[in-house]
């Protein structure tokens, strides 16, 4: 039949969520330090054994049986041992009961303390492990009250501070709200772990769309990289092996529903979904987009690219207070520079292609661009292969047709 101690025991662990065994030893540990301190010292060996309470524990001195005693705390010869242990030899440890006769009170009282912080330290440190292993995850959590710019956020057991800056700007928290945060990192501190949690790193806009696409959680859809300004823009590119599937449309779902849901959990933030080139060229010009690129010189080694663009189109590279070059040089890993294409001049005008796929985008003379336009040749792809002969024949002057030979030339 279980105790009246062994049910309050095991009503403790069901509560704190503690396996039965860390409690007993916690209890177990309380009990030997209570005696140490009060009849015996720190040499000696103490095992405790409890019953049916605390107050009926039993206290052994453990000691070592050896042929010579040198530490009497500690060891035992076999003539002695033999008391307590009939079959006792060298190298056999026996235990004996030194169990006082005011114990159970002394007990009872001096290990409360010690209880009470060995099971707080052991509720920290299942607290730790679980939330440990739950790094740069995606958590549902809900807010347990507003101080001023500090939000206290529930999660499980534990509340932790939203900071100013992990915070979305311009988003307004209450009691009781739902919400999702990115944990980030755990701490273990004396006072338990310590969760850094947060709703404006990149991470918790990649996590959201693997909650949310289900190609991208089955893995068929994979992120290659995410850069964020929280509360206003995210530009996300993905890839996919399968020719069958078009990534980008996956992530935004028939007439957007799918990154409409994702947008709404972020209070309205703007996210662009590109599509990851291997090619590093390729992929700055899906990282610049909506404006179109007409060169790109690429240095590696210092980690910068210089990007040339026509006039009309700098404002669209740049973008609102330089957000869309901030936030496509974080996804290419590059320091992109947006220059005029007018400022292309000596080697890197030689050295320099052109990335053009209209033809009302080749730097030519406009009147260049208009007989080409008229001939119905609009992409410059149908230019490649054509000599100043061919533009000749289909309407261009003698002066054009070179122009526009020497330009598609340098045209990837």
């Amino acid at each position: 039949m279980q105790s009246t101690f062994q049910a309050a025991v095991k009503q403790l662990c069901d509560e704190k969520g503690l396996p039965e065994e860390v409690v007993m030893e916690a209890i177990k540990a309380a009990l030997r330090a209570a005696y140490r301190k009060d009849y015996g010292n720190k040499e000696q060996n103490i095992e405790v054994e409890i019953n049916d309470s605390v107050e009926n524990a039993t206290v052994y001195l453990v000691k070592d049986v050896v042929e010579k005693v040198e530490n009497e705390d500690a060891e035992i010869t076999p003539k002695d041992a033999k008391k307590y242990k009939k079959t006792a030899k060298v190298g056999d440890q026996v235990q004996i009961d030194v169990t006082p006769i005011e114990y159970g009170r002394i007990a009872a009282q001096s290990a409360k303390q010690v209880i009470t912080q060995r099971l707080q330290e052991a509720e920290r440190d299942l607290m730790y492990d679980i939330f440990k292993d739950r790094e740069n995850e995606l958590i549902s959590a809900s807010v347990h009250r507003v101080d001023g710019k500090n939000v206290y956020i529930s999660l499980e057991k534990i509340t932790t501070l939203l900071k100013p800056q992990d915070q979305i700007p311009g988003e307004r928290y209450f009691a009781g709200q739902r919400t999702k945060v990115f944990l980030d990192k755990v701490i273990k501190t004396t006072k338990g772990p310590q969760l850094l949690i947060s709703r404006s790193h990149p991470g918790l806009v990649q996590k959201l769309l693997e909650l949310e696409i289900p190609e991208i959680a089955e893995g068929v859809v994979k992120i290659k990289a995410v850069s964020r300004e929280a509360g206003v823009r995210s530009k996300v590119a993905v890839h996919t092996e399968d020719e069958k599937i078009d990534p980008i449309g996956a992530c935004v779902g028939q007439k957007g529903a799918r990154i409409q849901s994702i947008m709404d959990e972020l209070n309205g933030e703007r996210i662009d979904i590109i599509e990851w080139k291997e090619d590093l060229e390729e992929f700055i010009k899906a990282a610049l987009s909506p404006a179109t690129i007409a060169v790109i010189n690429l240095d590696k080694d210092a980690g910068r690219a210089k990007i040339y663009v026509h006039t009309d189109q700098r404002p669209l590279a740049i973008g609102r207070s330089g957000q869309n070059v901030r936030l496509a040089s974080k996804l290419v890993k590059l320091e992109l520079d947006i220059l005029d294409l007018s400022d292309l001049t000596g080697a890197e005008a030689v050295n320099a292609k052109l990335v053009v796929e209209e033809v009302k985008d080749l730097p030519v003379s406009e009147g260049a661009r208009n007989a080409l336009i008229e001939a119905n040749l609009t992409q410059a792809g149908q230019l490649k292969g054509l000599g100043t002969e061919d533009f000749v024949s289909v309407g261009l002057t003698e002066e054009q047709a070179t122009e526009v030979s020497e330009i598609m030339k340098l045209v990837k």
